[in-house]
């Protein structure tokens, strides 16, 4: 079995800031990252300073910024529908691009930033997948419109960031059952109890439900659950690669809201390039 590895990347910004971003193997033919939102210098810079059109600079300075307002919806746009940075961004949880060197964002605090790649075709897409747009399957709907652009499946590459893990992600049965259920190949009734729900979900290996001593709640891992979704469509584990942080745990490295309660993201990018047969 193959084994991605995820790696720390430091670069400095024209303003000397250093920034620390996480970059995976999976995803090396492109320029990407998963930004932490902390720099790693005695000069901490803004948080106003630490957005996309700054960012760029060390994905590639030249590269257009494509950015969207997220809404935990499963709406998917390309880069050609937005247009390029602006202040008034159309509602969208997930981007792709329609050409070569043009930078797609996301951002987050404890939902997970999704980064995907075709190995022929150098197209990517950027999805921001919360517990609602996992349940709307927005991470399968930004793959449709790769396909609608002539991606093939075998040709995926897919990077789920930083996020909340499942051991401390605490919501209530009802959301944990909507969620889960997506992934479910057998028919569930409509009026089907949350907790018959879980109890089948809970049967699967590594399971995205765990239990939570509190009634009415459980335990949910929205990353296996967008893994599952993808290997349902026929994605192999070898195209995924998820990676080993989480946002809630690490208060030195990520942004959390389920932390602190503050509305601060970091940003996750990810460069489209030229088609494997015209490099």
């Amino acid at each position: 079995m193959i084994v991605h590895t995820w790696n720390w990347q430091t670069e400095a910004l024209q303003s000397e800031q250093e920034i620390s971003y996480l970059t995976c193997s999976l995803l090396q033919e492109w320029r990407h990252g998963f930004f932490t939102g902390l720099a790693r210098s005695p000069l901490q810079p803004a948080p106003s300073d630490l957005v996309p059109s700054n960012l760029v600079e060390i994905l590639q300075p030249a590269a257009p910024v494509y950015r969207i307002k997220q809404v935990h919806g499963n709406r998917v746009l390309s880069a050609a529908e937005v247009g390029e940075d602006k202040t008034d961004f159309q509602e969208a949880d997930g981007l792709v691009s329609d050409r070569p060197h043009q930078s797609l964002w996301v951002c987050s605090a404890d939902c997970t930033p999704v980064l995907i790649a075709d190995s022929e075709t150098g197209q990517v897409a950027a999805v921001h997948a919360g517990w609602r747009g996992t349940s709307l399957k927005i991470v399968p709907m930004a793959i449709a419109r790769l396909q609608a652009q002539g991606s093939q499946l075998k040709h995926l590459r897919i990077g789920l960031g930083p996020a909340i893990a499942g051991e401390v992600y605490q919501v209530s049965t009802t959301v944990a059952a909507q969620v889960g259920a997506t992934i479910l190949t057998t028919p569930i009734a409509p009026d089907a109890a949350p907790d018959a729900v879980l109890d089948i979900l809970k049967q699967l290996p590594s399971p995205p439900i765990l239990d939570d001593p509190q009634p009415g709640r459980a335990k949910l891992d929205v990353r296996r659950v967008n893994e599952l979704q993808l290997q349902q469509l026929g994605i192999s584990a070898e195209q995924i690669a998820i990676a080993p942080y989480c946002t809630f745990q690490n208060p030195d490295l990520f942004f959390s809201y389920r932390r602190t309660q503050q509305k601060q993201v970091q940003w996750s990018a990810i460069v489209s390039r030229a088609a494997q047969n015209s490099v």
